[in-house]
């Protein structure tokens, strides 16, 4: 005879979470003195993941304030671009944190872009179930976007991020000077990424942004001014709002301040690095053709006016050149798309826009088929950028 089951009921307190984002320049040697002021409990011991690229240009100067600060330090470097942000890499990294002999106090610490940041966050957030973590982001889109929200993961074959974990860091410290170093297309990938941010944010913001990429066309040593820093936390400001809003991306929001907005461009521009297995494209070039399949999709179902499409693909035009993409199958960027992370009941969830500033989430039921194909070859066509 079936029994009545007994039930007891767990109750948790979710325990309370703030960290500071430190932004200036040349404030990489006083990374030391920043996690005494934020870490509590004191870590020992530590362990740095970078890349032998990043590592090379600020490694000794990260390594040499934490030691002046009484830090053991170690350090690992992972291989260089997305295709490395995988299990393979990610278990490599844990046994890097074990034979470090790091403990539950102490400290990941992340030096490098989103690709760096997110497995470094993911092997901090698995190891010992959970230790501190550190950003230390040196890409213009790892400061105003990854490094700030605590989403870390790897990739699966099948497609970008399937696999992560929420792990807040314990301090997020940006140091502008580091841009001046980056390649021309890193340039470019973080500056799609600031256009997304503000398409989906503000008007404001967006103009804020495009204003500063006007200026930047034409005097190439604005990257040196103090309105970058100026740029850069006017972004870390808007993400970090979204964040405290929604800090775990609920499935079950759909307004204009979910963190879901910030999807915007993603749906395509995670299909296009799939597609081309995280080879031709830099995260944020992708995005930026994703935003503007996005923006024809917007403008094809009657929510975006075409003088604000022409707004956005001007912008995105004004990051840079963007890699060819109008070469690449579409039933292969199609198939892709559906196995997007963000779906729901095997729907995609489109992240389209009313205007700039106020984005719209629309269940993929209701984009035909043609229109999305039409979409995907204007919207990718080959076009250069300034």
């Amino acid at each position: 005879m079936k029994s009545k089951p007994h039930q007891l009921r767990v109750r948790l307190e979710a325990k309370p979470h703030s960290y500071l984002l430190q932004i200036g320049r040349s404030i990489l040697g006083s990374v030391g003195e920043e996690l005494r002021r934020s870490l509590k409990p004191l870590p020992n011991r530590v362990s740095i993941i970078s890349n032998r690229k990043v590592f090379g240009l600020y490694g000794t100067q990260t390594m040499t304030g934490l030691r002046r600060m009484g830090f053991t330090v170690t350090h690992w470097l992972m291989g260089e671009g997305e295709q490395h942000k995988t299990f393979a890499s990610a278990e490599k990294a844990l046994l890097f944190l074990h034979q470090s002999g790091l403990e539950r106090t102490d400290v990941v610490l992340a030096l490098g872009g989103g690709v760096v940041g997110d497995l470094a966050g993911f092997a901090a957030a698995s190891y010992l179930r959970g230790i501190p973590l550190v950003q230390v982001p040196t890409t213009l889109i790892a400061q105003i976007d990854s490094s700030v929200g605590g989403k870390t993961g790897v990739n699966l074959p099948g497609g970008k991020n399937l696999v992560g974990a929420f792990h807040q860091p314990g301090a997020v410290i940006i140091d502008t000077e580091t841009l001046k170093t980056l390649p021309k297309r890193e340039l470019v990938a973080g500056w799609c990424e600031s256009i997304k941010n503000g398409a989906v944010g503000s008007n404001r913001l967006f103009a804020q942004t495009r204003n500063f990429l006007e200026q930047l066309k034409d005097d190439p040593d604005a990257l040196s001014s103090p309105l970058l820093d100026t740029i850069v936390r006017a972004h870390c400001s808007f993400k970090a709002r979204i964040v405290m809003g929604d800090e775990r991306e609920a499935p079950s929001r759909t307004d204009n301040h979910s963190r879901r907005i910030l999807n915007f461009g993603h749906t395509v521009g995670h299909a296009l690095e799939a597609v081309t297995h995280y080879r031709r494209f830099r995260h944020g070039e992708a995005v930026g053709y994703g935003m503007l399949v996005a923006g024809e999709i917007s403008q094809n179902v009657g929510l975006l006016g075409a003088t604000e499409l022409e707004s956005l693909q001007e912008a995105v035009r004004l990051c840079g050149p963007l890699p060819r993409a109008d070469d690449l199958d579409a039933d292969s960027i199609l198939k892709s798309i559906q196995s997007d992370k963000k779906s729901l009941a095997g729907r995609i969830q489109w992240v389209l826009l009313e205007r700039i500033g106020r984005a719209q989430i629309v269940d993929g039921s209701k984009i035909a088929p043609q229109l999305l194909r039409d979409a995907l070859r204007t919207g990718l066509k080959r076009r250069k950028g300034v």
